[in-house]
């Protein structure tokens, strides 16, 4: 195999076909129905075709969690090892670091939602018991 065979990008039909699927996946679940709708009213035979297509490669019944499916090539692609230990262990560390600021970076945010909780519920006290106060009955 020669490499520039690897490189060069599919032409013709297939590489138009292989370049509208990754479009449809980055948009999401929705632009495919939307286009399995569009080709039912103009092509109804092409309609067909992506709805069974879509059945086959399960793109109709996947649970969104995030990730469109070039997302989760690209993240699947990144997890493997390059062979270079010194680069897979900077990727790694660098990764975990991401990691640990993320969930720092949530728990700031907790807090933050915590204390405006609070705060919150102690303004709610508070003109509760002026509300209370002030309909007590009056001495004379």
């Amino acid at each position: 195999m020669s490499t520039l065979a690897q490189s060069t990008p599919a032409t013709g039909l297939m590489g138009w076909l292989s370049r509208a699927e990754a479009w449809l996946d980055d948009k999401g679940k929705g632009a495919w129905i939307v286009a399995m709708v569009l080709a039912f009213i103009f092509v109804w035979p092409l309609g067909l075709g992506l709805l069974a297509y879509m059945i086959w490669s399960n793109k109709m019944f996947t649970k969104p969690n995030g990730m469109t499916c070039s997302h989760r090539r690209r993240h699947m692609h990144m997890s493997r090892p390059t062979g270079n230990a010194a680069f897979d262990a900077y990727k790694s560390e660098t990764l975990r670091r991401l990691e640990e600021e993320q969930e720092n970076f949530e728990s700031f945010l907790q807090r933050l939602r915590d204390a405006r909780d609070k705060a919150e519920f102690d303004q709610f006290m508070d003109d509760r018991a002026k509300t209370a106060g002030s309909k007590a009955p009056k001495e004379a």
